[in-house]
C-alpha cells in the first residue's frame, strides 16, 4: 500500500487551522467559564460566565464582629417567610434550623446590586431541619425561604453564628431588618 506523504503546505495549513480553533475556543469558552473574562460577550450570552465556581480559602481572617442570632417564625398553613443575612464575600456562618413539621425551603442568595430575579439557589427541597456551614461567594443577602404546606400551624426556628452584619425578614407584614444580635 503506497501512501503519499503530506505536503508541507497542507501540514502548515492544518497546524494554522488547529491554532486558530484553539484560540477561538479559548476566547469564547475557557476565558469566560474559568476566569470570568468575556471580551466578546458570548460567555454571558451562553450562560457560562464564571462557571468554574466560587473560590474559597481554607483559612479566612476576619475584622468584623462575630455574631449569634436566633429567630422563630410561626407559619400558618400555606404561609411563607424569608430570612436573609447580610454577608460580605468570603464571610461564613454556621447554621441550624428546625421546623415542627416538613416545610418547603430554598437557601439562596442575591449578589449586592443585582436583580433579585438573578438569585442563586444553593439548596432547595422539603425537610424539617438542616444544619451546616455557609461561606458567601459574594457580598449580598443570603438565607432561607420557608413555606408551610401542611394543614396545621408550625414554627420554624433558626440559630446562626458568624460574620453577618444584619438580618432581614421578608414576610406578608413587609421587610424588617435587625442589626443588633445577642
Amino acid at each position: 500500500m503506497n501512501q503519499t506523504p503530506a505536503s508541507s503546505r497542507s501540514v502548515w495549513l492544518t497546524t494554522l487551522i488547529s491554532i486558530l480553533t484553539a484560540a477561538i475556543g479559548l476566547i469564547l469558552f475557557v476565558l469566560p467559564a474559568e476566569f470570568g473574562i468575556d471580551p466578546t460577550g458570548a460567555g454571558r450570552a451562553m450562560g457560562i460566565s464564571k462557571m468554574s465556581g466560587y473560590q474559597v480559602s481554607a483559612l479566612i481572617g476576619e475584622t468584623s464582629a462575630y455574631q449569634h442570632d436566633y429567630a422563630e417564625f410561626p407559619l400558618a398553613p400555606f404561609e411563607s417567610v424569608e430570612y436573609k443575612y447580610h454577608l460580605a464575600a468570603g464571610q461564613a456562618m454556621v447554621y441550624s434550623w428546625q421546623a415542627e413539621g416538613e416545610v418547603v425551603y430554598d437557601f439562596h442568595s442575591e449578589e449586592e446590586g443585582s436583580d433579585p430575579e438573578d438569585a442563586v439557589s444553593f439548596s432547595v427541597g422539603r425537610s424539617a431541619a438542616q444544619h451546616g456551614t455557609y461561606v458567601a461567594p459574594y457580598g449580598g443577602i443570603h438565607g432561607w425561604f420557608w413555606e408551610n404546606r401542611t394543614q396545621r400551624d408550625l414554627v420554624v426556628r433558626v440559630a446562626t453564628s458568624g460574620y453577618f452584619s444584619a438580618a432581614t425578614t421578608y414576610s406578608a407584614a413587609g421587610p424588617y431588618t435587625k442589626d443588633t444580635f445577642d
